[in-house]
C-alpha cells in the first residue's frame, strides 16, 4: 500500500484530523501554533542535489553553485552527472566533499539503489535507512528530502532540536526527548508523523519567535 503524501492543504488537514482523534493533547497545540505550512520542494534528483548543495554554506552561495550546475548539464539527470569532469565540477563551485556525494547520489539512482518514485510508496524508515546508505546524504538531508520534496506523510526527524525544544515545551516534559525516546513518543502519531512534525515546527515559530532549522 502507498504511503500516506502531503501534496495538498487538504492532505495536511487529512493527517491532522486523524493525529487529534488519537492524540487529544495536539488540541492545545494546534490552538497555539495556528495554521501549518505546507512548504513543498521539487523532488527527484534535482531536488535531493540541490538540499546537498544547501549544505554548509549561505543560501546565496548555495543558490548560486546550484543555477551553474543546472546549467552545465543538461539534460539534467544521473547519467550526465556521472560522466562530468571533475575539473568542471570544481570550476562550478563544488567542493571535493560534494562532488564524492554528487557522484555517489547519480551512481545510486544508476543502480536503482535510490528510485525516487517508489520512495513514496514504501515506510518512511525504510526510505530513511535506503538514502542514508548513500555516501554524503545523512539523516537531515534525508529528512528534509522526505518531508519537503517527497511529501512522505510518516517522515520524522527525530533528531531535529527544534522538534524536540517545542515538544518539551508543549507537552511540559522535563528535558528535551533524545532521538530515541522521541521516536518511540511519535508511534502515536503514524502514520501522519510528518504533519505531527509540520505542527510542531509552527508551535515553536509562535512560542519561540523565530524559524526552525531546516524548514
Amino acid at each position: 500500500m502507498s504511503a500516506n503524501l502531503i501534496h495538498s492543504e487538504a492532505d495536511l488537514q487529512t493527517g491532522l484530523a486523524v493525529l487529534l482523534a488519537n492524540d487529544p493533547r495536539l488540541a492545545g497545540v494546534v490552538e497555539v501554533a495556528g495554521a501549518i505550512p505546507l512548504r513543498r520542494r521539487e523532488g527527484g534528483i534535482e531536488g535531493l542535489l540541490r538540499i546537498v548543495m544547501g549544505q554548509q554554506v549561505s543560501t546565496a552561495s548555495a543558490e548560486a553553485i546550484w543555477l551553474r550546475l543546472r546549467a552545465a548539464y543538461e539534460p539534467f539527470d544521473h547519467t550526465k552527472l556521472l560522466r562530468a569532469r571533475v575539473d568542471k565540477l570544481q570550476r562550478v563551485g563544488l567542493s571535493g566533499a560534494k562532488i564524492k556525494t554528487l557522484r555517489a547520489v547519480a551512481r545510486a539512482v544508476a543502480d536503482g539503489v535510490i528510485d525516487f518514485e517508489r520512495l513514496a510508496s514504501i515506510p518512511a524508515d525504510e526510505a530513511h535507512a535506503i538514502m542514508t546508505s548513500v555516501h554524503g546524504i545523512g539523516p537531515w538531508t534525508t529528512d528534509l528530502y522526505l518531508l519537503t520534496c517527497l511529501g512522505h506523510g510518516d517522515a520524522w526527524p527525530a533528531g531535529d532540536l527544534a522538534l524536540q525544544e517545542a515538544a518539551r515545551l508543549a507537552f511540559d516534559l522535563p528535558a528535551r526527548p533524545t532521538a530515541k525516546d522521541f521516536t518511540a513518543m511519535a508511534e502515536i502519531w503514524r502514520p501522519w508523523r510528518a504533519v505531527a512534525a509540520r505542527l510542531l515546527w509552527s508551535y515553536y515559530r509562535v512560542v519561540k519567535k523565530r524559524e526552525p532549522v531546516p524548514i
